[in-house]
């Protein structure tokens, strides 16, 4: 979610064509999946009229990051999902190196109450964290910390954002029993502790309306 990783053009074509032929068989086996993006200031400007008619049916829009980070362009993601007509939700980058009460405290602050939207996420990832690794047991105190205070505001579980590496070092799917959205790029997730609520499939898909390569998502 948070950093982009360069590919050479003859692995994206091959990459594209192999997710094409993921989404596709997807749809076709279970019509009730939805597909998505997840989005940041990393996009720049998006003309949210334009997403609809090519599949987008929601969107996640990186609000927060860790204690105090704000992202610039939430205000206007958050509106223009709206006016779309496009489902959003918020999420927050959660850092090892800040409490579960500040992060939670800075989400909250951005974000509006609204019954409509979907979930609130936190992304759980090493790519771009602190380098502090803090033990099992501290880890879990502060994300329950967290979701405590997130969800009393937002009166729903939150949906946790998670890499293979991030949940093999911290069990958080064995540990945490909530939604899972799970990062495993061109195949299906074989990791987690039950069966995936949003898989993302690519970090890579072009889109009209958003000038850089944008993550894609399907959501039972």
């Amino acid at each position: 979610m948070l950093k982009r990783v360069q590919h050479d053009g003859r692995r994206r074509r091959g990459l594209t064509a192999t997710l094409a032929l993921v989404l596709f068989s997807a749809s076709a086996a279970s019509p009730a999946l939805r597909q998505g993006i997840d989005v940041s200031h990393h996009q720049g400007r998006i003309d949210w009229r334009k997403l609809p008619r090519q599949g987008v049916h929601f969107a996640y829009i990186k609000a927060t990051e860790g204690g105090d980070h704000r992202d610039r362009l939430f205000a206007a993601n958050w509106a223009g999902a709206k006016q779309a007509g496009v489902a959003r939700g918020a999420y927050h980058y959660f850092t090892l190196c800040r409490t579960g009460a500040a992060q939670a405290a800075n989400f909250i602050a951005v974000v509006p109450v609204d019954t409509a939207a979907l979930p609130p996420a936190v992304d759980l990832e090493f790519l771009g964290n602190c380098p502090k690794r803090p033990t099992s047991d501290a880890f879990h105190a502060e994300l329950a910390t967290f979701l405590r205070l997130i969800e009393a505001r937002y009166r729903q579980p939150v949906v946790l954002y998670l890499t293979a590496e991030f949940d093999r070092a911290y069990q958080v799917s064995a540990r945490v029993n909530r939604p899972l959205w799970l990062r495993s790029l061109g195949t299906e997730p074989t990791f987690g502790g039950r069966p995936w609520h949003m898989w993302q499939v690519s970090h890579s898909r072009r889109l009209n309306g958003i000038a850089t390569p944008v993550d894609w998502n399907v959501m039972r």
